[in-house]
Parts: structure tokens; sequence; C-alpha cells
């Protein structure tokens, strides 16, 4: 990406119920560049699909400038705002819109789940991508085409994505190097009082290593050990040869650092993996059980429970209430159907 000599235009896509820190975060950000240069480096407007009114995750609504039917058409990069949890209404004309803004070579962008509505369109298929981490399981299940990642941000060609909330400011500011210097990126870091910019490189979340600090490398390695084994589940025994301790001194590091004892702290893991899949995916219970390396339904089931008070299926339940209701037919009508 080169540096622009005439200010580019992007507009920003807002869906119902919308992440407003997230849109905010990227707005002003774009503001900061023009306040600092002095230049109109940037502008942009705000879209909605079919009324000019939409609310935001907040309760707060916005009135856009344009509806998707009279957009500008030289808008050199349009973001797509989405909720959290990512909603998935079906709406092919605002797809079929889209689709129409990549033919004209518009680059596409997503901000918090925005990235699974160009997913579903299929317009991030071979891109890298990333969205919002609570819905990161769904959209590497639903759409293998996309390469998906768990970093803050991912520009891949005409393509951005960020997974929400302050992260779209350090997308921006990435963007906002590429194009005037990283100079003016900094002085724009510096004016909202951040501490650093973060790279499309860094993780959504905080890393243990940063949580307990860079003193305990053993116990860090045990974690990643476990975190890559959740179908498969190391005994401890297993995990502190590899790390290259004994098990009495890896039980010690867990207790001292994370006030747990390492089999415990491997179950939650997989638990809470589990209830991801349970949550973004439509798999069924017994193959998030075996994604998370549970031998049995009854004993995922019951060990699910004993967690977070509720079995597998009412948490799925919880989500899409409707999911697993059973259709109850009245007797005659069932009897008139058979013959």
């Amino acid at each position: 990406m080169q540096a622009s000599k005439k200010p580019l235009k992007y507009g920003f896509l807002l869906l119902p119920h919308y992440s407003m820190l997230g849109f905010s975060s990227a707005i002003e950000t774009l503001h900061m560049a023009n306040w600092v240069t002095g230049k109109e480096l940037y502008s942009f407007c705000t879209i909605s699909h079919e009324e000019r009114q939409t609310p935001s995750n907040t309760g707060v609504t916005s009135v856009s400038d344009y509806l998707t039917s009279d957009a500008p058409g030289d808008l050199d990069a349009i973001f797509v705002c989405g909720a959290s949890p990512v909603t998935k209404n079906e709406n092919q004309t605002l797809e079929n819109w889209l689709k129409k803004q990549a033919k004209k070579r518009v680059g596409l962008g997503g901000v918090c789940t925005g990235s699974y509505l160009l997913a579903k369109a299929g317009l991030l298929d071979g891109y890298r991508a990333t969205i919002h981490w609570r819905s990161l399981a769904n959209l590497r299940d639903e759409f293998p085409q996309t390469m998906v990642s768990n970093h803050l941000f991912e520009v891949d060609r005409d393509r951005y994505t960020c997974s929400g909330g302050t992260a779209a400011m350090d997308m921006m500011l990435f963007l906002i190097g590429k194009q005037h210097g990283m100079s003016l990126a900094s002085s724009i870091s510096e004016q909202f009082v951040c501490e650093r910019i973060r790279t499309h490189e860094d993780p959504q979340r905080i890393p243990l290593q940063t949580r307990i600090g860079t003193g305990q490398p053993k116990l860090v390695e045990a974690v990643q050990l476990m975190e890559a084994n959740i179908q498969e589940p190391l005994s401890s025994d297993d995990i502190a040869y590899h790390v290259g301790v004994s098990r009495r001194h890896l039980e010690r590091l867990f207790k001292s650092n994370l006030d747990t004892v390492p089999s415990r702290y491997y179950l939650e893991l997989r638990l809470q993996h589990a209830k991801q899949l349970i949550v973004q995916t439509d798999k069924t219970m017994t193959e998030v059980g075996v994604a998370c390396g549970f031998g049995s339904a009854p004993h995922f089931s019951t060990t699910y429970k004993g967690f977070f008070g509720l079995t597998p299926r009412d948490e799925r339940n919880k989500i899409h209430p409707k999911r697993d209701e059973p259709v109850h037919t009245d007797r005659k009508k069932r009897q008139l159907w058979k013959k």
C-alpha cells in the first residue's frame, strides 16, 4: 500500500447492534490523523442497509449518512461494523451489494464480527482474516476457505479485518502508517495516550506469559502443551517429562503462580473450548466431547455440568432455544397424516 496524495474515502456499514467501541475506535483514529496534520487525509461516512437509523450495542441510535442504495460510488474502502455476538440473519440483498463493491475494486473490511458477513458472501475466500475471539471457532468451522487467525487484525491485500474493540484503532494506525508513515501513526497514538501501537501479530487474548511475567518459562511451556493437545490430553507425567521437570515441581509451579493444580487447569481449558464449540458451531454434543478429549458422551455431560452448572445441551438451548425442542403434533392430525 503506497502513500496516498488525495484524501481516502472510507464508508462504515453499520449493522444492527454494531459495536460502538469498535466503530468509534476506527473513526476517531482517522479524525485524529486529519487533526494532527491539519490536512484532510481521510473522509468517512456511515451507511446502513434498509433504514437510516441503526441501533448500536449500547442502545445509542445512529442516523447514517447514506443507505446502500444511494451510497457514494467513489469509496476507497467499506468497513462492515458487526455486532457481538455475531448475528446470522439472512440478507442476500446486502451480500449482493458487497459483492458488487468488490467487483468495483473497493477495499472491504470487517470490524468486530463484520468479518462474518464478508465470509458469508464469499468475499474472504483465500484471504487471511480475523474476528472477535468469541466467534473464531464459528468462522473457522463455517468458512474453511478463509484463513482465520486469532490476531488482533489482519491486512491481506484489499481485505482489512479486526477483532473489534480497540483493535480497530490498531488496524487504522497500521493503515495510516503504511499510507503516510509511522511517524504520524505514533503521533496519533500519543494523542490517545496509548502505551504502544500493537501489530497484527499480537494475539487477541492476553498471553499467560504476560500475566505471570517472564520468570516462569517452564510453566508457560506446560500451558502451551496443554493448549496444543485439547483433543488428546496429555497426563501430568507426560507434560512434566516434555517440559523437563518433575511432576512434583510442575504441581508447585501451578499452585504458586495460578493457585490450581495442572489437572484442574487442563480440564478447565478443555471445558472452556467445549463451551466455545457449543455456542459457536453446529457440532453435535458427541463431536464436541471428542474434540475436547472426552471418551464418552455421559462423562462429558456430567463433567460439563459439574463445572458450568448446566449440561452441554442446556448450554446450547440458551443460545438457540428452538434448536432441540420436539415438535408436538396433534394425535388426530398425526393419524390423518399416516393415512
